[in-house]
């Protein structure tokens, strides 16, 4: 059998209309990715919601009259106005102050999960997908063991193990979204497999390194950003359900889901404690929903939704 050179010599030298990842690249340009939210009028507004949280989050302590735990004498329960914007509680805390402070760890402690979940499940994906065999049914079938728990309990067990704190709120968060992410990955590389591009990056010799991480990983990035979007919306609303049930970072934090939860105990007296900060969770996810969405629309995607 001879061997016809130029023919592997033009595959393994293939132009670039070849390679789909190419094309994924510049649709993932952030300048690429914003103009297309920018022509969508709710994900634009998703996208100013979740820079203006951010920005809380980063200054939000700086612009805070009080501190979270500043008792102010004579100013227990007092309703919104000049001087307390949002009120203060029943111990004379003031709200505005808190909910500034609260930022901070309601976007720090879901952020970071969700950054080590994404990257986990992904580098796990991407390997699941492109080797496949035994080790792909193994950890498949028990990373599909874990999503048939519901999350929220599975959440409360975890917690119950672990224990309540930052450190352990984010271990929930990542063992809870990492096989989803894993899934959503593995899925997007066993279509990117079969690709020519794969086929001649194996024939030039490239390593598994380099295929997996400059040629199908670039080609399930929309997917994979999409996915991170979701998480980082759930961590946020997961993270607040667990402090609702005082399970989530410990008094004295400001913790917004503590925060509402304390406020149902003096609701007739004093609804503004619990608008305030129940207005932010909901705002901050809905704004984020709302940037995945258009994410979602870019890229033509549909997540998983748990």
């Amino acid at each position: 059998m001879r061997l016809d050179f130029h023919k592997i010599n033009a595959m393994t030298s293939a132009p670039s209309t070849l390679e789909p990842a190419a094309e994924s690249r510049s649709v993932f340009a952030p300048a690429v990715v914003f103009r297309q939210l920018a022509q969508h009028p709710l994900s634009l507004a998703g996208t100013a919601i979740v820079i203006l949280f951010l920005l809380i989050a980063l200054i939000g302590p700086l612009l805070a009259p009080y501190t979270y735990d500043e008792l102010i004498p004579g100013a227990r329960g007092l309703p919104p106005s000049f001087e307390h914007l949002f009120g203060t509680d029943r111990l004379g805390r003031d709200i505005f102050s808190r909910v500034l402070w609260g930022a901070r760890e309601v976007i720090l402690i879901p952020g970071i999960a969700t950054i080590l979940a994404v990257t986990i499940g992904a580098a796990l994906g991407l390997t699941l997908g492109y080797f496949g065999g035994w080790l792909d049914e193994i950890v498949s079938r028990f990373l599909d063991s874990l999503l048939a728990i519901p999350a929220l309990v599975l959440a409360l067990v975890l917690v119950g193990t672990i224990g309540p704190s930052v450190v352990g709120l984010i271990t929930v968060i990542v063992l809870l979204y990492v096989p989803i992410v894993t899934r959503v990955i593995r899925s997007a590389t066993l279509n990117i497999r079969a690709s020519g591009f794969i086929e001649a990056a194996q024939l030039r010799g490239e390593s598994i390194f380099y295929i997996l991480f400059r040629e199908i990983l670039p080609g399930v990035l929309p997917a994979l950003a999409v996915e991170a979007a979701l998480r980082f919306s759930y961590a946020i609303f997961l993270t607040a359900s667990l402090g609702f049930l005082g399970l989530g970072v410990q008094p004295p934090s400001p913790d917004w889901g503590r925060m509402v939860a304390e406020a149902r105990q003096n609701f007739a007296r004093s609804p503004w404690e619990l608008w305030f900060p129940a207005a932010a969770i909901a705002v901050l996810v809905i704004g984020v929903n709302l940037l995945a969405d258009g994410l979602r629309r870019i890229f033509r995607y549909e997540g998983q939704m748990r």
